[in-house]
Protein backbone atom coordinates (compact mmCIF):
# COMPACT_ATOMS: atom_id res chain seq x y z
CA UNK A 1 0.00 0.00 0.00
CA UNK A 2 1.38 3.41 -1.08
CA UNK A 3 2.17 6.41 1.44
CA UNK A 4 -1.19 8.12 -0.37
CA UNK A 5 -3.25 5.82 0.04
CA UNK A 6 -2.26 5.29 4.07
CA UNK A 7 -2.47 8.92 5.17
CA UNK A 8 -4.98 10.55 2.55
CA UNK A 9 -7.35 12.15 4.41
CA UNK A 10 -5.35 11.51 7.66
CA UNK A 11 -5.57 14.05 10.38
CA UNK A 12 -1.49 14.41 11.27
CA UNK A 13 0.20 16.55 13.93
CA UNK A 14 3.58 17.59 13.12
CA UNK A 15 5.59 19.66 15.74
CA UNK A 16 8.97 21.34 14.85
CA UNK A 17 7.75 21.99 11.48
CA UNK A 18 9.36 25.41 10.49
CA UNK A 19 12.53 23.46 8.77
CA UNK A 20 14.23 20.22 8.84
CA UNK A 21 13.02 17.11 9.27
CA UNK A 22 9.42 18.36 10.69
CA UNK A 23 8.78 20.55 7.81
CA UNK A 24 9.51 17.62 5.16
CA UNK A 25 7.33 15.73 6.76
CA UNK A 26 4.76 17.93 6.23
CA UNK A 27 5.35 18.51 2.69
CA UNK A 28 5.53 14.83 2.29
CA UNK A 29 2.19 14.01 4.17
CA UNK A 30 0.76 16.94 2.22
CA UNK A 31 1.24 15.52 -0.90
CA UNK A 32 0.40 12.43 0.06
CA UNK A 33 -2.84 13.97 0.90
CA UNK A 34 -3.14 14.44 4.57
CA UNK A 35 -5.10 16.80 7.09
CA UNK A 36 -2.25 18.77 8.25
CA UNK A 37 -2.35 20.43 12.14
CA UNK A 38 2.12 21.71 11.98
CA UNK A 39 3.53 23.92 14.95
CA UNK A 40 6.70 25.19 15.99
CA UNK A 41 8.13 28.20 18.38
CA UNK A 42 9.43 29.69 15.26
CA UNK A 43 6.86 31.36 13.81
CA UNK A 44 8.80 33.07 11.14
CA UNK A 45 9.89 29.59 10.06
CA UNK A 46 6.07 28.15 10.29
CA UNK A 47 4.74 30.35 8.26
CA UNK A 48 7.39 30.06 5.58
CA UNK A 49 6.55 26.10 5.93
CA UNK A 50 2.65 27.26 5.30
CA UNK A 51 3.30 29.32 2.66
CA UNK A 52 5.19 26.10 0.93
CA UNK A 53 1.94 24.20 1.68
CA UNK A 54 -0.40 26.31 0.18
CA UNK A 55 -1.10 28.55 3.21
CA UNK A 56 -4.42 28.08 5.78
CA UNK A 57 -6.98 26.34 4.96
CA UNK A 58 -10.27 25.79 7.32
CA UNK A 59 -10.06 22.12 6.24
CA UNK A 60 -6.45 20.84 5.62
CA UNK A 61 -4.03 22.95 7.20
CA UNK A 62 -4.06 24.51 10.98
CA UNK A 63 -1.06 25.92 11.78
CA UNK A 64 0.32 27.56 15.19
CA UNK A 65 3.35 28.94 16.48
CA UNK A 66 3.63 26.78 19.82
CA UNK A 67 6.80 26.51 22.61
CA UNK A 68 6.56 22.15 23.24
CA UNK A 69 7.78 22.89 26.86
CA UNK A 70 5.12 24.89 28.01
CA UNK A 71 3.02 22.74 29.57
CA UNK A 72 -0.17 24.64 29.46
CA UNK A 73 0.25 25.94 25.75
CA UNK A 74 0.31 21.76 24.93
CA UNK A 75 -2.88 21.15 27.32
CA UNK A 76 -4.73 23.45 25.22
CA UNK A 77 -3.22 22.42 22.04
CA UNK A 78 -4.88 18.97 21.44
CA UNK A 79 -8.53 19.99 21.92
CA UNK A 80 -7.43 22.85 19.77
CA UNK A 81 -6.89 20.82 16.78
CA UNK A 82 -10.27 18.67 17.65
CA UNK A 83 -11.97 21.35 17.35
CA UNK A 84 -10.62 22.58 14.07
CA UNK A 85 -9.93 19.58 12.25
CA UNK A 86 -11.66 16.87 14.07
CA UNK A 87 -9.63 14.14 16.24
CA UNK A 88 -5.98 12.91 15.21
CA UNK A 89 -4.63 10.10 13.80
CA UNK A 90 -1.00 10.94 13.98
CA UNK A 91 0.81 12.44 15.98
CA UNK A 92 4.72 13.06 15.41
CA UNK A 93 6.54 14.96 17.63
CA UNK A 94 9.50 16.21 15.95
CA UNK A 95 10.33 19.46 17.88
CA UNK A 96 13.76 19.12 19.40
CA UNK A 97 17.27 21.18 20.03
CA UNK A 98 20.62 20.03 21.09
CA UNK A 99 23.73 21.94 23.23
CA UNK A 100 27.43 21.23 22.86
CA UNK A 101 30.11 20.83 25.74
CA UNK A 102 30.89 17.81 28.43
CA UNK A 103 29.13 18.06 31.58
CA UNK A 104 31.10 19.21 33.76
CA UNK A 105 31.35 22.43 31.59
CA UNK A 106 27.13 22.98 31.28
CA UNK A 107 25.02 24.28 34.01
CA UNK A 108 22.01 22.24 34.79
CA UNK A 109 19.84 24.82 33.80
CA UNK A 110 21.30 23.58 30.34
CA UNK A 111 20.36 19.79 30.96
CA UNK A 112 17.24 20.96 32.35
CA UNK A 113 16.15 22.55 29.40
CA UNK A 114 17.63 19.93 26.58
CA UNK A 115 15.05 17.17 28.92
CA UNK A 116 11.95 19.61 28.74
CA UNK A 117 12.01 19.89 25.00
CA UNK A 118 13.47 16.61 23.93
CA UNK A 119 11.61 14.08 26.49
CA UNK A 120 8.68 16.04 28.30
CA UNK A 121 8.05 17.84 25.29
CA UNK A 122 6.87 14.64 23.16
CA UNK A 123 5.43 13.28 26.39
CA UNK A 124 3.23 15.92 26.90
CA UNK A 125 2.10 15.97 23.66
CA UNK A 126 1.49 12.01 23.73
CA UNK A 127 -0.36 12.76 26.87
CA UNK A 128 -2.76 15.53 25.27
CA UNK A 129 -3.65 13.57 21.89
CA UNK A 130 -3.72 9.70 23.31
CA UNK A 131 -7.73 10.29 23.99
CA UNK A 132 -8.20 11.46 20.18
CA UNK A 133 -5.50 8.89 18.89
CA UNK A 134 -7.20 5.93 20.83
CA UNK A 135 -10.55 6.71 19.09
CA UNK A 136 -8.92 6.86 15.39
CA UNK A 137 -6.37 3.97 16.31
CA UNK A 138 -4.08 5.95 15.07
CA UNK A 139 0.12 6.52 15.54
CA UNK A 140 2.74 8.01 17.96
CA UNK A 141 5.95 8.83 16.20
CA UNK A 142 8.57 10.13 18.48
CA UNK A 143 11.91 11.06 16.84
CA UNK A 144 14.78 9.99 18.88
CA UNK A 145 18.36 9.94 17.67
CA UNK A 146 21.54 7.90 16.89
CA UNK A 147 22.48 9.28 20.27
CA UNK A 148 19.22 7.46 21.62
CA UNK A 149 21.33 4.28 20.67
CA UNK A 150 24.87 4.95 21.94
CA UNK A 151 26.42 7.85 24.42
CA UNK A 152 28.42 10.26 23.01
CA UNK A 153 31.15 12.46 24.98
CA UNK A 154 30.14 16.25 24.84
CA UNK A 155 25.98 15.23 24.17
CA UNK A 156 25.41 14.44 28.03
CA UNK A 157 22.24 16.19 27.67
CA UNK A 158 20.71 15.56 24.45
CA UNK A 159 21.86 11.50 24.96
CA UNK A 160 20.31 11.67 28.12
CA UNK A 161 17.09 13.16 26.65
CA UNK A 162 17.01 10.75 23.72
CA UNK A 163 17.86 7.63 25.63
CA UNK A 164 14.66 8.43 27.59
CA UNK A 165 12.58 9.27 24.81
CA UNK A 166 13.53 6.04 23.06
CA UNK A 167 12.83 3.97 26.83
CA UNK A 168 9.14 6.17 27.23
CA UNK A 169 8.58 4.96 23.09
CA UNK A 170 9.20 1.23 23.26
CA UNK A 171 7.25 0.75 26.82
CA UNK A 172 4.10 2.85 25.27
CA UNK A 173 4.28 0.73 22.39
CA UNK A 174 3.29 -2.29 24.87
CA UNK A 175 0.89 -0.42 26.63
CA UNK A 176 -0.99 0.91 23.39
CA UNK A 177 -1.49 -2.24 21.76
CA UNK A 178 -4.50 -3.06 22.72
CA UNK A 179 -6.18 0.02 21.99
CA UNK A 180 -4.79 -0.25 18.27
CA UNK A 181 -2.40 2.74 18.39
CA UNK A 182 1.16 1.95 16.90
CA UNK A 183 3.76 3.85 18.01
CA UNK A 184 7.19 4.41 16.22
CA UNK A 185 10.77 5.23 17.34
CA UNK A 186 12.50 7.43 14.85
CA UNK A 187 16.54 7.51 15.18
CA UNK A 188 18.47 9.47 12.50
CA UNK A 189 21.88 9.93 12.33
CA UNK A 190 23.01 12.65 10.65
CA UNK A 191 20.37 14.39 8.38
CA UNK A 192 21.20 17.57 6.55
CA UNK A 193 19.04 20.57 8.96
CA UNK A 194 20.23 22.99 10.71
CA UNK A 195 20.40 21.28 14.43
CA UNK A 196 23.58 22.13 14.99
CA UNK A 197 24.06 25.91 13.43
CA UNK A 198 20.81 26.31 16.39
CA UNK A 199 22.82 24.88 18.95
CA UNK A 200 23.40 26.25 22.07
CA UNK A 201 27.42 26.02 23.17
CA UNK A 202 28.25 25.73 26.93
CA UNK A 203 31.89 24.54 26.00
CA UNK A 204 33.33 24.13 22.45
CA UNK A 205 35.06 20.75 22.68
CA UNK A 206 38.92 19.89 21.62
CA UNK A 207 40.31 20.51 18.61
CA UNK A 208 37.09 22.78 18.13
CA UNK A 209 37.75 26.20 16.84
CA UNK A 210 34.00 27.65 16.67
CA UNK A 211 30.44 27.09 15.92
CA UNK A 212 30.71 27.51 12.14
CA UNK A 213 33.78 24.62 12.27
CA UNK A 214 30.99 22.59 14.23
CA UNK A 215 28.93 23.51 11.69
CA UNK A 216 30.98 22.54 8.72
CA UNK A 217 32.14 19.17 10.20
CA UNK A 218 28.43 18.33 10.54
CA UNK A 219 27.66 19.39 6.91
CA UNK A 220 30.32 16.92 6.01
CA UNK A 221 28.90 13.75 7.82
CA UNK A 222 25.02 14.81 7.06
CA UNK A 223 24.51 12.73 4.13
CA UNK A 224 20.98 12.21 4.33
CA UNK A 225 18.62 14.77 3.13
CA UNK A 226 15.54 16.15 5.32
CA UNK A 227 13.18 15.09 2.33
CA UNK A 228 14.87 11.67 2.19
CA UNK A 229 14.21 11.55 5.74
CA UNK A 230 10.82 11.54 5.92
CA UNK A 231 10.12 9.53 3.03
CA UNK A 232 12.20 6.73 5.19
CA UNK A 233 10.13 7.82 8.27
CA UNK A 234 6.32 7.75 6.83
CA UNK A 235 7.48 4.52 5.00
CA UNK A 236 8.45 2.89 8.30
CA UNK A 237 5.60 4.19 10.43
CA UNK A 238 3.40 2.45 7.45
CA UNK A 239 4.89 -0.87 7.66
CA UNK A 240 4.19 -0.50 11.32
CA UNK A 241 7.87 -0.36 12.57
CA UNK A 242 8.84 0.31 16.39
CA UNK A 243 12.31 1.41 15.35
CA UNK A 244 13.15 3.84 12.45
CA UNK A 245 16.82 3.80 11.65
CA UNK A 246 17.23 7.09 9.03
CA UNK A 247 20.71 6.57 7.71
CA UNK A 248 23.91 3.98 7.31
CA UNK A 249 25.67 5.88 10.20
CA UNK A 250 22.54 5.30 12.35
CA UNK A 251 21.75 1.67 10.76
CA UNK A 252 25.89 1.21 12.05
CA UNK A 253 25.34 2.74 15.56
CA UNK A 254 22.45 0.25 16.31
CA UNK A 255 24.94 -2.56 14.78
CA UNK A 256 27.88 -2.01 16.96
CA UNK A 257 25.65 -1.33 19.96
CA UNK A 258 24.26 -5.05 19.38
CA UNK A 259 27.53 -6.46 18.60
CA UNK A 260 29.37 -4.64 21.38
CA UNK A 261 27.34 -3.02 23.93
CA UNK A 262 29.69 -2.55 26.45
CA UNK A 263 33.21 -2.29 24.77
CA UNK A 264 31.82 -0.02 21.64
CA UNK A 265 32.42 2.88 24.43
CA UNK A 266 36.14 1.79 25.23
CA UNK A 267 36.44 1.86 20.58
CA UNK A 268 34.61 5.75 21.00
CA UNK A 269 37.41 6.26 22.99
CA UNK A 270 40.44 4.94 21.74
CA UNK A 271 39.33 6.43 18.31
CA UNK A 272 39.51 9.89 20.19
CA UNK A 273 42.95 9.53 21.57
CA UNK A 274 44.18 8.14 18.24
CA UNK A 275 42.73 11.81 16.61
CA UNK A 276 43.98 13.59 19.47
CA UNK A 277 47.57 12.32 18.77
CA UNK A 278 47.13 12.68 15.47
CA UNK A 279 46.48 16.55 16.04
CA UNK A 280 49.36 16.81 17.91
CA UNK A 281 51.20 15.21 15.71
CA UNK A 282 50.20 17.95 12.96
CA UNK A 283 50.74 20.67 15.24
CA UNK A 284 54.85 19.58 15.56
CA UNK A 285 55.32 19.54 12.49
CA UNK A 286 53.80 22.71 11.59
CA UNK A 287 56.30 24.07 13.54
CA UNK A 288 59.24 21.88 12.57
CA UNK A 289 58.71 23.58 9.03
CA UNK A 290 58.61 26.89 10.40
Amino acid sequence: MSNEQIYRGKICVVTGAASGIGRALALALHKAGAILAISDIDGEGLAKTAERLGGTSANTLLVDTLDIANADEIERYGPHVKASLGPADYLFNVAGLTRIGNFDDSPLGAMEKVIDVNFWGAVRMCKAFLPQLKATKGGIVNVASLFSLIGVGGQTHYCASKFALRGFSESLVQELADFGVGVSVVCPGAVDTNITRNAEIDALPARVKSHEHINNMFKKIARTSADQAAQIILDGVAKGKLQILVGKDARRAAFIQRLLPQNYIRLMMRRDKKSKAGDLKKQNQKKAGR
